[in-house]
């Protein structure tokens, strides 16, 4: 019984995660679509600050790209009395940059673990379910002297059973594992060509001389006002 019901959780929580894995990753797509389509018609860096004000970054691309805004206000603002301020303007950006995407690097790597001890472990827990449920099976049939195939396929095969429910419940999270985790390596492969890119942009001339404010990012064009 003890098995059974670790697969059964198994099973919800492996459920669990791909359904709002799977809403998640679609909802996240969109907005990636939705800003990056924004961010390249865009006419400047301005534009896309002030699309950034708008609402809180709802994907890597716009998260990536608000840490890369804040860095260069913080850094037109430094004090130059804290460790994370030292260097240059390019290597402050460069560390923001680096954090964001290792941010989101572990919010799409959440619950992937999950998936991944479900799927080794399920196997052998529904393996060992059948073991044990075959010994009990046999030294009932041992106990009551009767051996005759009616007497011993019944038990043996409700034992058997545990095997099947075993891989019932590895198969899926093997396959979501294994889903999320190249559409992860897709994105932070696009998230990380957009990050040279845009460091190129805002390392190549863009400056921002107001600090600004926390979680907002001040436009380029107000640092003339």
């Amino acid at each position: 019984m003890f098995l059974l019901v670790a697969l059964a959780l198994s099973s919800i929580a492996t459920w669990y995660l791909i359904v709002t894995k799977t809403i998640a990753n679609w909802r996240m797509r969109r907005h990636a679509k939705s800003f990056l389509a924004a961010f390249w018609e865009a006419p400047n860096l301005d534009v896309v600050a002030e699309r950034l004000n708008d609402g809180m970054p709802r994907d890597p691309f716009s998260h990536l790209a608000h840490h890369g805004f804040r860095a260069i206000a913080q850094h037109g603002s430094k004090t130059g009395q804290r460790m994370i301020e030292a260097g240059s303007q390019e290597e402050f950006l460069t560390r923001s940059l680096r954090r964001a995407i290792e941010q989101d690097t572990a919010r799409l790597e959440s619950g992937l673990t999950v998936l991944a001890s479900v799927g080794s472990s399920a196997p052998f827990i529904g393996l060992f379910g059948t073991v044990w449920g075959v010994y009990h099976a046999l030294v009932g049939i041992g106990m009551s002297g009767q051996s005759t195939l009616d007497k011993v396929a019944g038990p043996v095969g409700e034992a058997l059973i545990m095997t099947a429910l075993g891989l019932a419940v590895a198969i899926p999270a093997v396959l979501a594992y294994n889903f999320f985790t190249r559409s992860n390596r897709i994105v932070l492969s696009e998230l990380d060509s957009f990050a040279h890119d845009l460091f190129a942009f805002m390392s190549t001339g863009t400056r921002m001389a107001e600090p600004a404010a926390e979680g907002k990012v001040t436009p380029i064009s107000k640092r003339s006002a």
